[in-house]
C-alpha cells in the first residue's frame, strides 16, 4: 500500500512540478522539548491546479524524475486569501502613496 502525506504546497514554479512542505513535531529523547522537524517532498501535479499555501495530499509513486517520487492525489484546502492578491493590494497601496505625497509636496 502506497504511503500518503499530507502537507503545504511551497513551491508551484516548476512546470507539473510542486514542492510539498510536511512539518511534524518530534520530542527530544533525554530533555524531553518538543521541536518541529519539516520535510520537502517533490511531486508531479499533471494539470498544474496546486498553488502555493494549498494543504495537499500527495501519494507515493514509480519514480517520475531523479527527485520526484509522489504525485498529487487531491487538494484538501485553499487559503482563504492567496499571496497574489495581498501582492495586488500592496502594490495598490504603493501606487495610492506617492499621490499623497506629491500633493504635500504642492502645498509646502
Amino acid at each position: 500500500m502506497p504511503r500518503t502525506i499530507i502537507g503545504t504546497v511551497s513551491s508551484s514554479k516548476g512546470d507539473k512540478t510542486i514542492v510539498v512542505t510536511v512539518q511534524t513535531r518530534k520530542t527530544h529523547p533525554l530533555y524531553r522539548k518538543q521541536y518541529t522537524v519539516s520535510s520537502k517532498f517533490m511531486a508531479h501535479d499533471e494539470n498544474n491546479e496546486a498553488q502555493t499555501g494549498d494543504k495537499v495530499a500527495i501519494v507515493e509513486t514509480r519514480p517520475i524524475s531523479a527527485r520526484k517520487h509522489f504525485k498529487l492525489s487531491e487538494i484538501l484546502e485553499k487559503p482563504a486569501l492567496r499571496e497574489d492578491a495581498l501582492e495586488a493590494l500592496k502594490t495598490a497601496a504603493a501606487v495610492k502613496k506617492p499621490k499623497a505625497d506629491a500633493e504635500e509636496g504642492e502645498e509646502a
